[in-house]
């Protein structure tokens, strides 16, 4: 499976030639116009440093005892309608697992137990006008406590067998290895 972004349009792709630092023109320490190089900016007086980094997401695949797995389907952009493994971006500071933890309790109400990460898988995120590189951590896990109930950004919750995910309702290219990597965990335990 690629690992390259799979967005075709042109659009997304001169977003995601445009770096996340291209617009910095000026040190946010000390005001002088600062050195761009691949991934980073400078600023030859200070001395400041600002790299250019994917932003970190922690998200589940949250098993029943059937073992299929809950999908959330999306109420907003980027790809609102499709479906994504509940989760989300990590707050500053914030541990990725306590970020789990807190994602799937505002998302869905629930708790999570059993707890056992699966892997990192890159991506991008669009957001508005500019397209993110995202680094995204994975957590299989049960449901401790609580019902799947929609909060305001999503729009349901659904469990699929592993053989009966629709691929083509799905929202992010890096999914379909993490449910790969969860099933060959599984078939090694």
């Amino acid at each position: 499976m690629s690992h390259e972004p799979s967005s075709s349009s042109c659009t997304a792709l001169l977003l995601r030639s445009v770096g996340e630092l291209d617009a910095w023109r000026r040190c946010p320490l000390c005001a002088a116009t600062v050195r761009h190089e691949k991934g980073r900016v400078e600023c030859p007086e200070c001395g400041f440093v600002q790299y250019a980094n994917p932003k970190p997401t922690a998200s589940a695949l949250v098993v029943d005892d059937e073992g299929r797995v809950m999908f959330a389907r999306r109420a907003h952009e980027p790809s609102a309608g499709k479906l994504d493994l509940p989760g989300g971006f990590v707050e500053e500071g914030e541990h990725p697992l306590d970020a789990l933890h807190r994602e799937l309790r505002e998302e869905a109400g629930i708790g999570l137990r059993d707890t056992e990460f699966v892997g990192v898988f890159m991506d991008w995120y669009r957001a508005e006008l500019r397209e993110i590189s995202t680094m995204n951590l994975y957590w299989s896990a049960r449901i401790a406590d609580g019902v799947p109930t929609p909060d305001d950004d999503v729009l349901e919750f659904a469990f699929f067998g592993p053989d009966e995910i629709p691929w083509d309702d799905v929202a992010f290219p890096h999914i379909p290895d993490v449910i790969s990597a969860w099933r060959g965990r599984q078939q090694d335990a």
